[in-house]
């Protein structure tokens, strides 16, 4: 069936439906094995561990996940093109074969700004997230005059898979102008936001002349609690140019109730990318039920507890934790595949039809 097409060949919003309905419900995890501590270590060739992606996906098709959100880096490009995509390859692979898509994640504002190529960094002691990375590096990103450097990894990345049925969807960059002030100050740059939202509008550019078969999104993450009037310019950016309107939300229910009640205002799919941290007051008895009733997608954050060490909180970055807390932060499985909590996993189960 042939779609008209927005003025920027934005999918129009009755496309936009089509193509979710056909998906059916989404629900599944952001998705590192619990062996690598960043994007990086995931997908170098030393360290790319299908046996621990096929196993550890494989305890989530169990429970009823269909659904992964996976980060790539502009770096993995840049050191080696033919064989990234090729590991990226084995990964879709693996997952078709649990009955598992996956939204693909290009860049990332978030973490370390200073990503190095190479033997990543061990886990440090009790803290979240403590390995990961950036893209692009923050040189390229306070830069404006840089910001093409990374275009052919854009276009390389998105032709190859541009009309791969195991890519469910395309997350062009990850909170963008997030200042990050918990992990890394300031992180040498002043004006965040306004070069993030310069760098998005160049990657939905790069990314709209490709004309992928899969939808383009970026998530909503400056105000999703609580809707602000006029939204925040790069809110707004990410609304108007995303095929499926994408969001991450931390709160509790009410919270998160307000943000899909908002964006539910503009007429298109909604898929939340992140959410699920218990001590915050975001779990899965209170918002994925929520989530189901409204057919918005959901994808938390963490599946199983590795080298990412998101069962700590954010807090962990100021004050590390002395042991495992009694109550994680994020992820579902123990790394021999016990649930964290069962009854959690249960409620997945009755929610996917797993039961």
């Amino acid at each position: 069936m042939s779609h008209a097409q927005e003025s920027n060949n934005r999918w129009t919003a009755d496309r936009a439906t089509e193509w979710y309905a056909a998906h059916g419900w989404l629900v599944g995890a952001n998705f590192v094995p619990s062996t690598a501590i960043n994007q990086l270590e995931m997908f170098q060739a030393d360290t790319f561990d299908p046996e621990t992606i096929d196993r550890e996906l494989g305890w989530a098709a169990d429970i009823g996940f269909n659904t992964m959100r996976v980060y790539l880096h502009d770096l993995l490009w840049t050191q080696d093109a033919e064989g990234f995509l090729e590991r990226v390859d084995r990964y879709l692979a693996i997952a078709d074969k649990h009955g598992i898509k996956t939204m693909l994640v290009l860049f990332d504002a978030v973490w370390d700004p200073h990503p190095k190529l190479g033997l990543q960094p061990e886990p440090k002691s009790g803290v979240h997230n403590s390995g990961w990375v950036q893209s692009p590096h923050i040189d390229i990103l306070k830069d404006t005059t840089r910001h093409y450097e990374v275009k052919p990894y854009v276009v390389g990345v998105l032709s190859h898979f541009a009309n791969d049925p195991r890519v469910l969807a395309w997350d062009l960059y990850n909170e963008p102008g997030n200042k990050n002030v918990l992990s890394y100050g300031k992180d040498e740059i002043s004006d965040k936001v306004a070069k993030g939202q310069t760098f998005l509008e160049s990657l939905f550019t790069w990314a709209r002349e490709e004309n992928p078969s899969q939808p383009l999104t970026a998530g909503v993450w400056l105000n999703p609690g609580g809707r602000t009037d006029p939204p925040h310019p790069l809110d707004t950016l990410m609304i108007e140019n995303s095929d499926i309107i994408t969001f991450h939300t931390y709160s509790p229910l009410a919270g998160a109730t307000r943000a899909v009640e908002w964006l539910q205002t503009y007429g298109r799919p909604i898929v939340c990318t992140e959410y699920m941290a218990r001590a915050a007051g975001s779990t899965f008895e209170t918002i994925l039920p929520y989530f189901k009733e409204q057919n918005v997608g959901a994808i938390s954050w963490g599946l199983v507890n590795g080298k990412s060490q998101t069962i700590y909180p954010w807090i962990s970055w100021g004050k590390p934790f002395e042991k495992e807390p009694d109550v994680w932060f994020h992820d579902v499985f123990r790394q021999d595949g016990t649930p964290f909590d069962e009854k959690e996993t249960n409620l997945v189960r009755s929610l996917t039809s797993r039961h």
